[in-house]
């Protein structure tokens, strides 16, 4: 009978882990279909949908700011959500975020234009935009943790991986889905096509609240609230208690967010509207990149389980800065098969390296009582200073060096090495009892 009840648990817990992998990939996907799906669309459609009124140039670099504005949202949102999560669990918040950010998303392929209500519509855009930002705020650091937290000891990296892996099959889906109504003749790209992909986010949003809802809460969290009660303000105890974490973390994402969002939104926009290559072919060359991200990510993860976060995670920053300048050369040809090799450098090989062992990474660098809030609101401060402005930063630098991408080059270098010392001062943790509550930073 013990045996039979033995085995039965092992059977449930087995089952929980298959879906809290699910239930983590498929929420990164829709925040990151849902993102890109926007950066993409700012990229070529929204400013003359928007900001008609405005020359070309201006009319991008007004849609690349409203893309910033939702990141300015996302800190309060890891602030809010980190905070209860610390308090009442993973699971709840996790179901709240998918909901904003879903919802927000899908609202948006619903807006009237510029033509149609005037200035109520980049108003209304900007609405949209901040509700995407807020839930967004705690929607990947949750997924995060429900993975670490449920992971056999030896294999976070492995497991925190596939939060990472739904982004890039968030990216994907998005690139995929803009590459097809991108075929459709301009006037009904403008006029209905561009709606369909904030759209279809549905699908995605119904899938997730479905698997999150029937996952149980981490047996981390549970075995610390066992243990002790809550902490009145976890997110201030991150920061009294381990400063240095709190740092470290905010300086490593600024490399992989900011190149993150620079590489596929700027780098799109600059393919298609300044080199004039089809937007076919450089969507194309997107997916592709995309795609090998998927695989790389996985490596790049399971290398960390083996030699440790730092190392893999310094080595993506360096590799992005020595790319800077070769990534603008080889789209500069126009070759199909050179700009896929740009796009698959700096995304599956820079960005990777970088993006998987973070997710552990991050989770690891805070107790479980405080590991919601410290992880959410470092990661989203990180994203106001890097991916929020970095391609209207781009667009705006290229306009000032007179179409020269010289100066793009200089600030993602800039952006690399800031990430490079900040993990090289930061502790390894990838050895580390991620249930015990570290009382000052190592």
């Amino acid at each position: 009978m013990a045996i039979a009840t033995a085995g039965a648990i092992g059977a449930a817990e087995a089952q929980n882990r298959t879906r809290v992998i699910f239930a983590s990939a498929i929420g990164s996907a829709l925040e990151w279909y849902d993102f890109f799906i926007y950066g993409m669309a700012a990229a070529l459609v929204f400013g003359e949908l928007f900001f008609p009124k405005s020359d070309p140039t201006v009319g991008t670099l007004l849609a690349f700011a409203t893309f910033g504005v939702g990141f300015f949202a996302r800190p309060l949102g890891g602030l809010v959500f980190g905070h209860f999560g610390d308090k009442i669990g993973r699971k709840p918040m996790l179901v709240i975020t998918l909901l904003l950010v879903g919802f927000g998303t899908m609202l948006i392929g619903f807006l009237p234009t510029y033509d149609q209500i005037g200035i109520w519509a980049p108003i209304l855009l900007i609405l949209l935009r901040l509700i995407q930002g807020f839930g967004a705020g705690a929607e990947y650091g949750g997924a995060v943790i429900l993975l670490v937290e449920s992971a056999p000891q030896g294999k976070r990296g492995f497991w925190g991986s596939w939060a990472p892996i739904g982004v890039s099959v968030g990216n994907l889906l998005a690139a995929g889905v803009f590459y097809i109504v991108s075929e459709l003749p301009r006037e009904q790209l403008l006029a209905w096509g561009w709606r369909i992909p904030f759209l279809v986010s549905i699908v995605l949003i119904l899938v997730g609240l479905y698997i999150r809802a029937n996952i149980m809460e981490t047996p981390v969290f549970t075995k610390a609230m066992a243990k002790r009660q809550p902490e009145k303000a976890p997110v201030w105890q991150a920061l009294r208690r381990q400063p240095r974490n709190f740092l470290v973390l905010v300086g490593a994402r600024i490399a992989e967010n900011g190149l993150g969002y620079l590489i596929p939104v700027f780098g799109l926009n600059y393919v298609v509207n300044n080199l004039g290559v089809p937007r076919s072919t450089a969507l194309t060359a997107l997916m592709v990149a995309f795609g090998i991200e998927l695989v790389a990510l996985l490596g790049f993860s399971m290398l960390s389980d083996r030699i440790g976060r730092r190392p893999v995670y310094i080595f993506g920053a360096l590799f992005s800065a020595a790319l800077a300048f070769p990534f603008f050369w080889l789209i500069g040809t126009k070759e199909a098969f050179l700009i896929a090799i740009a796009f698959i450098l700096a995304r599956a090989v820079g960005t990777a390296a970088m993006f998987g062992p973070q997710a552990a990474y991050f989770a690891e660098l805070f107790g479980p009582t405080r590991r919601f809030s410290g992880f959410a609101f470092a990661r989203e401060l990180g994203s106001i200073i890097a991916g929020g402005p970095a391609p209207f930063l781009a667009a705006y630098f290229v306009l000032l060096a007179g179409g020269q991408t010289w100066a793009v080059s200089l600030y993602m270098i800039v952006l690399s090495l800031i990430t490079a010392v900040s993990v090289w001062l930061g502790p390894e943790t990838y050895r580390d009892d991620i249930s015990e509550d570290a009382a000052a930073p190592r």
